[in-house]
């Protein structure tokens, strides 16, 4: 959405089809209190049938929901009635309405957590240029030279990523300021260096860091892949793309695209994402239906099958893993 100051309509939406639809949005705005506003919010969503989860700090939001389409727009209009949220990009994608089993609304000292400490800084001062999904389809055509790096967790490279993607070895977002020399190589004036994440939540940070530890040219896909995706499906990306929902893994092709995922156990293609069943682990990894349901090879590696599921950390009996399969979605 463009003009996130105009009202939300049905129309706003990529499409008036849907029944059920997800709002995907951070915003980097000062937030004097924010246990205030966390009541506020948890109050609307509920008046409003929405699941799914929401951080908020000083430093601003971020959050995921799904409800019907009608209680969605409903909530936007209230959202962005605030003034502070006024210029939030709000990103849409159609869901099964079973993406959240329910509601989290959390105060943390950050909205993504990159845990720089005393080295940390407002993105509103510090941050790549914003690139839009417009420009950068202009780069891919045009054969223009660039440097796309990956910002999410090393699973969801797994999944899908950009042609010509660099893929830092991330299982949280903290280790970033690990793989500065591992990134150097690519730091190049005249060679632009473009940081993407789904929604773009952390390459406000991401490439802010980037810029405050010497690096030239950098930039960051403005309203993240979800936006690229959205006004030219499934160009310039191999496989699906990772989500932190139920879905576990979209696309924008109907199925279409080339599987680039590899089952763990045997390295057939697959999308399947599901949670180590060893509960002191709970890694997420792809596995094949097969191999998923031998009991011998539910486990992410050797050592978590040897512990198996029978006890948590406290002595209670471990639950049974809840089957986590990526379902497509179009």
């Amino acid at each position: 959405m463009e003009s996130p100051r105009e009202q939300v309509t049905l129309q706003t939406l990529p499409n008036t089809g849907w029944e059920y639809c997800i709002i995907l949005f951070y915003n980097y705005v000062r937030i004097d209190e924010p246990s205030e506003y966390r009541d506020v919010l948890r109050a609307k969503c509920i008046e409003l049938g929405i699941t799914g989860r929401f951080i908020i700090a000083h430093e601003g939001i971020n959050g995921i929901g799904e409800t019907t389409v009608p209680q969605m727009i409903e909530f936007c209009n209230w959202f962005i009635a605030d003034p502070r949220f006024a210029n939030t990009h709000l990103k849409f994608s159609q869901s099964p309405g079973a993406s959240f089993p329910r509601l989290s609304v959390k105060v943390r000292p950050e909205i993504v957590s990159l845990h720089l400490g005393i080295e940390d800084f407002d993105p509103n001062e510090t941050t790549g240029q914003k690139l839009s999904p417009a420009e950068l389809h202009e780069w891919y055509t045009s054969g223009r030279e660039f440097t796309i790096v990956d910002m999410r967790n090393d699973y969801e490279h797994a999944i899908g990523h950009f042609v010509g993607s660099v893929l830092p070895s991330l299982s949280n977002f903290r280790d970033l300021a690990g793989q500065l020399d591992s990134l150097a190589p690519y730091d190049d004036p005249e060679k632009p260096l473009l940081t993407v994440y789904t929604g773009g939540v952390r390459c406000e940070k991401a490439s802010g860091y980037l810029v405050k530890k010497g690096f030239h040219n950098v930039y960051q896909l403005d309203g993240g892949m979800v936006s690229y995706m959205e006004q030219f499906p499934g160009h310039n990306f191999l496989g699906g793309m990772y989500t932190f929902d139920g879905r576990r893994v979209i696309d924008w092709d109907g199925g279409n695209h080339i599987v680039i995922g590899r089952c763990e156990h045997c390295n057939c293609e697959s999308e399947r994402m599901v949670d180590c069943l060893n509960p002191m682990c709970n890694r997420q990894y792809i596995a094949c239906a097969q191999c998923d349901s031998d009991i011998n090879d539910a486990y992410c590696t050797n050592e978590c099958r040897a512990h198996g599921p029978a006890v948590k950390s406290d002595g209670t009996p471990a639950k049974p893993r809840k089957d986590k399969v990526a379902v497509m979605q179009s």
